[in-house]
Parts: C-alpha cells; structure tokens; sequence
C-alpha cells in the first residue's frame, strides 16, 4: 500500500479530527494530500507526533486527535507508549506508518518489532489493528477508545511532494487558533 493512500483512508475515517504528524516525509505527505488548520506538522522532532498529539487528546477531549508517527520515529521514543495508556485518552488514534526504514533521511533500516500490534495491545492500548490495504481502514471496527493502527507502505517509488510552506511560527498560530475555536 502506498503511504498517501494509507493516510487519505486515515483521513477518510476521522475527518474532523486534530492530525499530529512526525517530522519528515510523513508530514510532508499529509501537507500535499490534505493541508488543513487542524494539521500540526512536525519539522525537525522526530519521535514527538505521539506525545504531542497525547497532550492535545488530554486537553480537547471531545475531539478526535490522530497522530501519524513513522516506524523510525515510534521507536526512537518507545516510552511513550507507557505514558499514553497510563493516561489512557479515548479520543486518540496512533498510526503508524511503517515502510521499514528511516527514508527521510537515506533509507537506513530502523529496528523492529515482530508485532507491532500486539506490543501495542501488551501496552495497553484498547484497540489494535494491522492496515495492510486502505480498504482495512473503513472495515475496522467502530469503536471508542485508545486505537494504535500498524499500517505496513510499500517502499516509496514516487517523488516527494513539495515541502510545508508555513514556518514553524505560522504553524503553531493557525492550529492555536483553530484548536481553541472548536
């Protein structure tokens, strides 16, 4: 599956959802499938989309936040896992798009897991699922509750979309001001 299509079925599920996404590709990904105020990209904080995104599920408990994290950047900050279902938020879905390596930055093989999917659900997290096709997505179960999603991407062989225009600055204002309005 392609990473743009596993994120627009992400989309497609929660479409009025707080989006966090890591640093990198992914957040340029997300720019040029769907820039929005409710998108906040992460430039240069590989490792933070998931805790970012627990802080904003504990303060806006009635909206759904999605954090986009990549397989590289979930491991490189593995704890969060245990903070996120201490805290257990039912409004927070954590993917993770996994290509099998570190492609924003050449390619490099990151460690893995066996099991993303049971680590998660060993973690805590209420709900579990592997998104091999976008299809997946609309079929897994409707349910509330703290979700981790695996989503395995094919290895990209298409161009980069152009880069984030806003500057950081802009960034935190326009989600600011659209977080605090709804």
């Amino acid at each position: 599956m392609k990473m743009a299509d596993a994120m627009q079925a992400v989309l497609d599920r929660y479409p009025d959802a707080l989006y966090v996404s890591t640093c990198g590709y992914i957040s340029r990904d997300l720019f040029n499938l769907k820039d929005s105020s409710n998108n906040f990209y992460l430039l240069g904080s590989m490792g933070m989309a998931a805790p970012v995104a627990l802080g904003l599920a504990l303060t806006h408990p009635d909206k759904t936040v999605v954090a986009f994290d990549g397989d590289g950047s979930f491991l490189m900050n593995l704890g969060v896992i245990a903070m996120i279902t201490s805290e257990r938020p039912q409004n927070l879905v954590h993917v993770v798009l996994d290509n099998r390596s570190y492609e924003s930055t050449g390619g490099q093989k990151p460690a893995r897991f066996e099991n993303m999917v049971q680590v998660a659900l060993a973690a805590g997290y209420q709900h579990a699922y592997q998104m091999e096709q976008p299809s997946e997505m609309e079929s897994a179960e409707q349910s509330n509750g703290l979700t981790f999603v695996h989503a395995l991407i094919d290895p990209r062989t298409e161009k980069i979309g152009k880069r984030i225009e806003w500057t950081p600055q802009q960034l935190v204002a326009r989600f600011r001001l659209n977080s605090e309005r709804g």
